[in-house]
């Protein structure tokens, strides 16, 4: 999906093609009439010798006419040049400016490639969402609400607002903001701020006043995505005021999406409350839309499932035509998923689902390390068996880890796997297992 500076101007739709011909025309009709007018004074007028020499008479007409022509188209070339450098200093920080053909293509691009809905929350929906932000796609992502500790946890209890340390984090990923704008939303103050204040990210204080600006959360992450210029939507998956609920291996109970990891037991399954929380009506309309639908990576049982769990994001996503892709997490999470393999991970949704096949593919990592990770890190890389039950999905494999961070998806590779599926998927019917990166160390 790449191309060259050059090539990017010539691609239809940048909508600057059309205005440089225009203006080129303007300058051969002058060209034209000043040439009319030059004829006339010549045939009706008797030069002194020297003009025939600066005129070039000597040299044959042809001749004459390439060298103008190159003259002018240099001069323009030039003109451009300087003209665009320097409308581009007046008009964007020195930052920003970069290559203004990269801006343009990616500006008039954005929104004819697939239509992309991603799910799920926490670190992996944003770096997902990060890589994808280059490509031309119409962006959704549905964010889950059912956070309940840290800044969010403590501005949902005094404010009664939807958690948005989620949202606030795929707003940062989608943002084209400046660099120090998003570094603005993502600071957290540290306990020197105060009691009151410490521990709270300035994005979700952000948010939050925004929300009693505008009087609604969906206005809020509305106005805060055209603040920070997001490719995209960002929606949630609903507005109810959720918590999620956990039964743990041991038949104990857990309420609360901070607790479920810490109580140190396997997670049998989760639940919402209320069970029959309103899906957020675009969230529903943007999955009937989609072309290419995304589960995860993210949580399993506190990022990933409580979205699914809500019934009218539930539906819509066993209605949809989409393709659809499950990531399964390159690591697993102490609490959570100790030991699940990635046809584990998607088991589990499955199961939360009735059994029902929500995803085309499950995308899993192959790029596996040739040691056990660290004992410090309470977690194992996600392993992958080729034979192991994945439903009516498919399994592909690709290298999708950051390899300065074990336990996590790097943002391009995961971006460039998911959308080389969808471009592919008419072409993997068979075999049901399809290694999309060979790796050092992969299973496949």
């Amino acid at each position: 999906m790449s191309r060259s500076h050059l090539a990017k101007w010539l691609y239809v739709g940048l909508h600057v093609k059309r205005w440089l011909l225009i203006m080129l025309l303007g300058v051969v009709l002058m060209g034209l009439g000043i040439a009319y007018l030059l004829r006339e004074v010549y045939v009706s007028y008797a030069f002194p010798p020297w003009v025939a020499t600066l005129t070039l008479q000597d040299i044959p007409r042809w001749a004459r006419g390439l060298l103008f022509i190159t003259l002018a188209s240099g001069l323009t070339l030039f003109g451009g040049w300087r003209l665009n450098r320097s409308m581009v200093a007046a008009a964007l920080p020195p930052d920003r400016r970069g290559n203004v053909v990269e801006r343009i293509y990616q500006q008039r691009t954005r929104g004819r490639g697939p239509r992309i809905v991603a799910i799920g929350g926490g670190t992996g929906l944003s770096q997902l969402l990060r890589g994808l932000k280059p490509y031309p796609a119409n962006l959704t992502a549905i964010v889950t609400v059912a956070d309940d500790g840290g800044s969010s946890g403590l501005l949902r209890e005094d404010l009664g607002v939807i958690p948005p340390g989620d949202i606030r984090a795929c707003i940062v990923a989608l943002a084209d903001a400046e660099p120090l704008v998003t570094d603005l939303f993502q600071h957290r103050f540290d306990k020197d701020a105060g009691e009151r204040i410490a521990g709270h990210s300035f994005g979700n204080l952000f948010i939050a006043a925004m929300s009693d600006v505008t009087g609604s959360m969906e206005e809020a992450i509305r106005e805060t995505s055209r603040v920070l210029a997001v490719r995209g939507r960002i929606l949630p998956s609903t507005l109810a005021d959720v918590r999620l609920r956990a039964h743990l291996s041991d038949g104990s109970v857990v309420e609360g999406e901070s607790r479920i990891p810490e109580s140190g037991i396997a997670v049998d399954s989760v639940e919402i409350l209320p069970p029959d929380a309103p899906a957020y009506p675009e969230a529903v309309e943007a999955l009937a839309e989609a072309d290419l639908i995304v589960l995860g990576p993210g949580s399993l049982f506190t990022s990933v499932l409580p979205n699914l769990l809500v019934p009218g994001i539930r539906e819509a996503l066993r209605a949809s035509s989409a393709h659809t892709i499950y990531v399964a997490n390159v690591a697993t999470q102490n609490g959570e998923t100790d030991g699940f393999s990635a046809a584990d991970h998607y088991g589990a949704i499955r199961r939360h689902l009735g059994q029902a096949d929500v995803a085309d593919v499950v995308l899993a990592n192959s790029n596996l390390p040739g040691e056990p990770l660290p004992d410090t890190w309470h977690s194992e890389a996600v392993s992958v068996n080729g034979n192991a039950d994945f439903g009516g999905a498919r399994l592909e494999l690709a290298d999708l880890v950051d390899y300065d961070h074990r336990y996590r998806h790097d943002a391009e590779r995961l971006a460039a796997a998911v959308l080389r599926s969808y471009m592919e998927r008419d072409l993997r019917r068979e075999p049901r297992l399809r290694a999309t990166v060979a790796a050092p160390g992969s299973p496949a």
